[in-house]
């Protein structure tokens, strides 16, 4: 495992987990809303209307409604990102991350304006019947190359291509893989029920839904996601207000360390300004999806006579999941005080290293270089060779790294007893010659940290069923939703056949990331999203003169539908 989590890691240092990557999505995004004059905030009211069916039409083609659209995407979005992704934010990059996490929805909000604009525009009709859109079906239709000959070149084609395997490839690593994972692991911590049972029952759950196609999904998803939404709001208010002492101060960090990087707090050793930076947009981005590309599949089955419109209601889509859920989940955290306090664990051989000298995070020097190891600033030297048990206790001089943590009152277990013996380790890393399972303090992440928060409350440990019940919801939906964005993309390469083959795969995959590491599950899922993420910017950037026209157009059929002293103040009458 530890061998493939440092392959995926290195693919993932290239793409997602890179500073270009992160330049170019914000790049983006903050281009088109200068370009289009700040949408997100002059439109906003007018999405809301929309939503209502105020700029309906009698026989307005499509399958679903603006509403069940919205529900569907944000299905799609809301999920693991606003419980264990906020979690994983602050737990990398500390409050910062939350700050970039914010700074990305405010601008994904105009670029999912964009994407679902021109998606809804070249929609199509599949071979069932049923409407099928997405962004590779503008770029298959509008970014083909013409030479100065007068040849035509099929880059569209081969961009809409790459865009729908890798479409496929992201409903696995956004939709499938860490949403059953995050599920289980928090059903295991709160009620103790195996992984494996969690998987197989909701496995089934998952199937009957989606064979159903996106009338039942969007009928299933209009009534979860309002559901979800109210458990979970109310066990975050809980824990902020029995935490009242702490709203302020969590609030002024969030933007006091946005240019000095996250200090070392209690467990926590620190992050620097451009990991802060780096893992709060990569966060922000699984949570909204902006500029993914995905959510543009859920709103092409809309209703709407007017592309624009349906790019309208997407723009509420970062507001909901990301403005307002993440933030309610990263003041959690920060006013609970979790994330900073070290909790017994069984460690995940994945997020393990030995280092071979003792170190004390009581001591300033020694915390300042743990520091800047786990921000790769300056490596620490790594053990090698047979490290000795006795006891469950490690003989040896050395000191484990545990979730970017100083580990502590580490245990060796083999099966339920304390192990005596040796442990091969090469380079820092524990292999896995003798199964053995190491238990001890260290800090924690993802759902199970988020899970730990919402008992900080009045609720107490009746918190954590809060979170399991939420998590299972959010989680459960944007499974739902992400087994259709992937059947559109098969549907896309291989037509209507080759989607019950999807389905049954994506069911498997679904079970089987049940009770698989959770870090590899989450690094295989930022590579998806990266390289779902490029030819959808790319795309985008290329026709923006073609979206500043659509929106030129839309606001001159508003004028010319309403009264006068109804329009906008931007908006002129012929």
């Amino acid at each position: 495992m530890q061998n493939i989590n440092d392959i995926l890691q290195l693919i993932d240092s290239y793409i997602g987990s890179s500073y270009w990557f992160v330049y170019f999505l914000l790049g983006v995004g903050l281009l088109f809303t200068l370009y289009l004059g700040f949408p997100q905030l002059r439109y906003f009211k007018y999405a809301i209307q929309i939503v209502k069916g105020k700029f309906d039409k009698e026989g307005d083609e499509g399958d679903t409604s603006h509403f069940q659209a919205l529900t569907t995407a944000l299905s799609g979005t809301v999920g693991t990102g606003n419980i264990a992704g906020v979690a994983y934010a602050v737990y990398l990059g500390g409050p910062a991350a939350l700050f970039w996490m914010l700074v990305t929805a405010l601008i994904g909000m105009t670029t999912k304006f964009v994407e679902v604009t021109l998606s809804h525009k070249y929609r199509e009709k599949a071979e069932d019947g049923s409407i099928s859109g997405g962004p590779m079906y503008f770029m298959k239709k509008r970014l083909d190359l013409k030479l100065p000959s007068g040849k035509i070149v099929k880059t569209g084609k081969v961009l809409a291509i790459i865009f729908a395997i890798a479409t496929i490839f992201s409903s696995f690593g956004t939709g499938s893989l860490p949403q059953i994972n995050s599920i289980s692991n928090s059903v295991n911590t709160t009620f103790g029920i195996p992984h494996i049972i969690t998987g197989l029952i909701l496995s089934v759950l998952l199937a009957v839904v989606i064979i159903g196609g996106i009338k039942r999904i969007a009928k299933v998803t209009s009534r979860l996601v309002p559901t979800m939404a109210i458990i979970y709001f109310i066990g975050a208010l809980a824990v902020i207000f029995y935490n009242y002492d702490n709203i302020i101060p969590s609030i002024v960090s969030v933007f006091a360390d946005v240019f000095t990087g996250s200090a070392a707090t209690g467990g926590f050793l620190g992050a620097t300004i451009a990991f802060a930076f780096n893992r709060g947009v990569n966060r922000g981005l699984f949570s909204n999806e902006a500029g993914q590309g995905s959510a543009p599949i859920a709103h092409s089955a809309a209703r709407a006579h007017e592309p624009v419109s349906e790019g309208l209601v997407a723009l509420l889509e970062p507001f909901i999941d990301t403005i307002i859920i993440c933030s309610i989940t990263g003041l959690t955290l920060l006013a609970s005080g979790v994330w900073t306090e070290k909790h017994q664990n069984v460690f995940q051989r994945s997020d393990l290293q030995v280092l071979d000298k003792v170190y004390y995070d009581c001591n300033t020097s020694d915390k300042e270089m743990l520091g800047q190891h786990v921000n790769g600033l300056k490596s620490l030297s790594l053990f090698s060779g047979e490290l000795e048990i006795k006891d469950g206790a490690i003989v040896d001089k050395v000191s484990l790294l545990h979730s970017r943590s100083l580990a502590e009152d580490v245990k060796v277990y083999i099966k339920d007893d304390l192990y005596s013996g040796t442990l091969n380790v090469i380079s820092g890393v524990v292999q896995n010659d003798v199964k053995v399972r190491i238990e001890g303090k260290s800090l924690i992440h993802s759902a199970p940290l988020t899970t730990l928060a919402f008992t900080k409350s009045w609720f107490g440990d009746f918190g954590k069923y809060i979170v399991s019940i939420g998590l299972l919801l959010f989680a459960f939906s944007t499974a739902i939703s992400w087994s259709y964005y992937g059947s559109r993309a098969v549907i896309f390469l291989f037509g209507i056949k080759g989607v019950k083959y999807y389905r049954i795969i994506y069911v498997v995959g679904f079970f089987l990331a049940s009770f698989t590491d959770t870090t590899i599950i989450w690094t295989f899922s930022g590579i998806t999203i990266a390289l779902m993420t490029i030819p959808n910017l790319v795309g985008i950037t290329i026709l923006h003169k073609e979206m500043k026209d659509e929106v030129k157009g839309f606001w001159k059929e508003y004028a010319n539908r309403f009264p006068k002293d109804k329009l906008p103040l931007f908006v002129k009458r012929d």
